[in-house]
């Protein structure tokens, strides 16, 4: 999965721009970053970017909402990603292994995004529309790469969603442990990444 990582952007420029909502996220994965998502606030946010308690409100009623947009934000690019690295590594297997690198690079290259995107930040807000559909259609992306390959025989024929949750729990796992600094080494990410998406093939192959 060749990451396909999201412009990078001061929010005050953003904000000075005219796209207040825009620098309002962006100044929220900069705190996450460096105070993690329970040292976030609305508040604060609006503070870093000096806006007035009625301007940030009209975007974002609670920090929930703010989390959301953060959520959907990394949903959206996270699918590009995907789709990219899936498409360009010509689908099927080199595909589905590039797929699986380009996973963990964008958790290396956006933690902020998917620590919000997956930690369990979203309970409340994870009702709100936008959300769940920019959820589902990155998860697909996956389900969809399984299901191609099943019916060109490249994959065993087991159950397409247990399928990509298996893959999907091996990749997260490697992801948070390079995100949360767990690993070693410059390339000890790369690495793990390789091996387990080989180790995967093994495991789903159908002659396996």
């Amino acid at each position: 999965m060749a990451s396909a990582p999201r412009p990078q952007r001061k929010a005050r420029d953003a904000y000075h721009h005219g796209n207040l909502r825009q620098a309002l996220i962006d100044q929220a994965v900069q705190t996450i970053r460096k105070h993690g998502v329970e040292g976030l606030t609305l508040r604060g946010v609006g503070a870093d970017l000096r806006v007035s308690r009625t301007a940030l409100y009209r975007h974002f009623p609670d920090k929930h909402a703010l989390l959301a947009a953060v959520a959907t934000e990394g949903f959206r690019s996270f699918r590009v990603a995907l789709v990219a690295a899936w498409e360009s590594g010509g689908r099927g297997r080199e595909g589905f292994a590039a797929m699986g690198m380009a996973y963990v690079r964008f958790a290396a290259s956006n933690p902020s995004h998917y620590r919000v995107m997956f930690g369990g930040f979203l309970d409340r807000a994870g009702a709100e529309a936008e959300v769940a559909t920019a959820g589902a259609e990155a998860f697909q992306v996956l389900l969809d790469a399984i299901t191609e390959q099943q019916a060109q025989g490249l994959i065993r024929a087991d159950d397409p969603l247990l399928l990509a949750q298996y893959i999907w729990a091996v990749v997260h796992g490697i992801a948070m442990l390079v995100i949360d600094g767990r690993l070693h080494g410059a390339q000890t990410g790369e690495q793990l990444s390789t091996l387990a998406m080989a180790r995967l093939r093994t495991g789903i192959d159908p002659d396996a």
